[in-house]
């Protein structure tokens, strides 16, 4: 709680940043300002948050197959208790919990003073407004995601998570909500930004903003989470609605998780820092296996494989924030699919992931693939779907959840020492120890 009051004192005494120029992404710079008043100046509060680099998924994809740390030793120092599941060890990362909760607090902050705010049309303050809303929501729902555990499993709602922050009181000391809790608060956000939240659309360099789009993309992925798929195709088919273009990779140049790239909805987050955790993550053998010939991916997602030490680079990002990305319009389409498929209805499950695919399999493997899919029945599907998003969103974020919130299966990796490790179906690892010295902050978090 020191932190956070120290925020506080920071925003009131030496002011807060604002966008200066869309030519150059994230361009920002301080201004002389104190205590927020003004539009601006509360803009400038949620610039902050949008501003902060949040790493956590990326790390968390070392926890899957699909990546494995270079053999390194500052590299294997930082991470290899991660790939291992080894939860809070004292010599690796600690997994993020105070930037959460620091946006969290400027979306309150907005949230709180919204009637205060002055020299703004009311359309443009209810619009940040809005946005504040939505970072709420979407701040626990990946912290629920990383310390709760997953809706989906049995008795899972009832269980204690992480604290919802829904107030400014700095002397609030919280406890630990369940996680039907805190998706409640989640959907309820998303309720609140949707009443909002006017602009459908940001121009290129204000696009890493929530907008109208952004609003039904978060809950067609919340309502998968929570496995109410007619709630979740019936969002994603809102957004596809409005917005369906996809990247068709048959185009040499064509990449979607670019921020410029037709398909991005939210350019908020840039999963993968430019050093550390994109230069330590390598990928499998097994995980470039799940890329068939005729796939257009593996080019734009691997390098050359080193052959010495068995893994490849990763080219998908470089970790710049051209690769911001948070939603966008491939993720519906697999959302779409995937409610589709679990609700039964086939031929709408098909028609989505086919129109997916043919953007991303040269036309000879799309019309073999084509065939394949038409002809499967519903679990063999909803495999399918489920791979299929394993390629396309690879390197995005989204795998560790994916896993968590499905099947949860065993995993069984070789490191490069040769030792062989297990991670159990449904262990209790998949669900992240919240930070000891979170906990040392907050003994609440014990309970």
């Amino acid at each position: 709680m020191k932190r956070i009051k120290s925020i506080y004192r920071f925003l009131v005494l030496t002011g807060c940043i604002v966008m200066t120029s869309c030519s150059n992404y994230l361009d920002i710079q301080p201004v002389g300002k104190v205590i927020p008043n003004t539009l601006e100046e509360y803009r400038a509060l949620m610039t902050t948050a949008y501003s902060k680099d949040l790493l956590d998924r990326s790390v968390c994809d070392m926890r899957t197959k699909d990546i494995t740390i270079k053999k390194d030793n500052i590299d294997q120092s930082d991470y290899g208790d991660i790939e291992k599941w080894i939860n809070n060890s004292t010599s690796a990362r600690e997994f993020g919990w105070l930037d959460y909760y620091e946006n969290i607090y400027y979306a309150n902050a907005i949230i709180d003073k919204q009637d205060e705010i002055t020299e703004g049309s009311e359309q443009d303050i209810n619009q940040l407004v809005g946005e504040a809303y939505l970072m709420r929501g979407y701040m626990h729902f990946l912290l629920v995601n990383f310390y709760g555990q997953p809706y989906t499993k049995e008795g899972a709602p009832k269980t204690k998570s992480i604290p919802l922050k829904l107030t400014l009181d700095l002397e609030e000391i919280p406890s630990r909500n369940t996680v039907e809790e805190v998706y409640t608060s989640i959907l309820e956000d998303i309720e609140s930004a949707r009443n909002l939240i006017t602009k459908k659309e940001w121009e290129l360099g204000y696009n890493y903003r929530f907008n109208t789009l952004s609003v039904d993309a978060f809950e067609a992925r919340v309502r998968l989470y929570k496995g109410e798929w007619q709630l979740a195709y019936a969002a994603a088919e809102r957004v596809l609605k409005q917005k369906a273009t996809l990247e068709d990779y048959n185009n040499p140049d064509a990449k979607a998780n670019l921020y410029t790239s037709v398909e991005s909805i939210t350019a908020y987050e840039r999963i993968y820092g430019p050093t550390n955790t994109l230069d330590a993550s390598k990928a499998t053998q097994s995980f470039v296996d799940m890329f068939s010939e005729g796939d257009l991916r593996p080019i734009r997602y691997f390098g050359e494989k080193d052959n010495e030490v068995d893994y490849y680079p990763i080219i998908k990002t470089s970790g710049s924030v051209d690769y911001k990305c948070s939603f966008r319009v491939g993720e519906l389409y697999l959302n779409s699919a995937e409610a589709a498929a679990r609700l039964g209805h086939l031929p709408e499950a098909r028609n989505r992931l086919l129109q997916l695919m043919e953007k991303r399999y040269n036309p000879e493997k799309y019309e073999l693939k084509k065939n394949e899919i038409n002809n499967m029945e519903q679990e063999i599907l909803i495999s399918e779907i489920l791979d299929e998003r394993a390629r396309e969103l690879a390197f995005e974020g989204h795998r560790w959840f994916d896993l968590r919130r499905t099947t949860r299966p065993r995993i069984e990796k070789t490191l490069y020492s040769g030792q062989t490790i297990i991670l159990e179906q449904n262990d209790e690892r998949y669900t992240l120890r919240i930070p000891q010295s979170a906990i040392e902050a907050n003994p609440n978090l014990s309970n």
